[in-house]
């Protein structure tokens, strides 16, 4: 889906994810990227490949593409970012639309066999798909906070927070807040108001993607129930190792066919 965002070329699909991936570990997390001059090689030639793609796009009338480059490289609000920005929004739109999407799928799996009642749920009524999709991202939080700087003094919730303060916002922490959603701590695939949850951010920040995400995980479940009675995990996850991804690196699973 990315590399037809980007209409980036399928064959070489798979950099995709490892940018991803690369952009959001370190040596410390135990990632493949063992040094922190292998890790920003790996950025310097995602910024590379797509500069070639811009320019191959640059100066081409309004609507001939349709891709994010495209759009990007002929927008007059964008046309003239730095590379700096440029990799920056690359960065964002790569992993926005992948480590989120990828890691609610495997989060849901989990969650559906940890929770066999509402997989049986799942089967007795597959009109419930959406309404799980919702309940997936907000029992997963595939990114669990993002940090803000305070541009002025305040007090919130008793506490005071200066002007040029880091402030860290834990989505995950709010999706389990039992005072706004009821039996928060419960995967509930028939939930009501399976959309107040805070996954995709809120206000001006909130996702770009979202009702995509949306729709990726609608259709593969659908898909699924389609082709699967189980999808068994017969192995325990492995963790990404990060206090912002929320996600697996390995979650080894069985299918078994209708």
């Amino acid at each position: 889906m990315l590399a037809t965002l980007f209409d980036f070329p399928q064959e070489e699909k798979h950099k995709l994810t490892f940018w991803s991936d690369t952009a959001t570990s370190s040596p410390a997390s135990g990632a493949a990227m063992t040094t922190q001059e292998k890790r920003q090689a790996a950025l310097m030639e995602c910024l590379e490949t797509f500069t070639a793609l811009w320019k191959e796009r640059e100066d081409k009338p309004e609507g001939a593409r349709l891709d994010f480059i495209s759009a990007l490289a002929n927008s007059e609000a964008t046309r003239d970012i730095s590379p700096g920005e440029y990799l920056s929004t690359l960065i964002l739109l790569i992993v926005g639309g992948n480590d989120t999407t990828r890691n609610s799928i495997s989060g849901g799996v989990l969650a559906l066999n940890e929770n066999p009642a509402e997989y049986q749920k799942l089967r007795d009524e597959p009109k419930l798909i959406p309404n799980m999709v919702s309940e997936m991202i907000r029992w997963q939080t595939p990114l669990a906070h993002m940090r803000r700087r305070a541009t002025q003094d305040t007090e919130l919730g008793g506490k005071q927070i200066k002007k040029g303060d880091k402030v860290v916002m834990w989505y995950v922490s709010a999706n389990r807040d039992d005072s706004v959603i009821e039996r928060a701590d419960e995967f509930l695939i028939d939930r009501k108001n399976p959309k107040q949850h805070l996954s995709f951010g809120w206000g001006v920040h909130f996702c770009m993607g979202s009702r995509l995400a949306e729709m990726q995980l609608r259709i593969l479940w659908e898909e699924i129930m389609n082709r699967f009675r189980l999808v068994e995990v017969v192995g325990d996850p492995i963790r990404v190792r990060s206090n912002f991804v929320k996600g697996f690196s390995e979650l080894p699973v069985r299918v078994h066919p209708l």
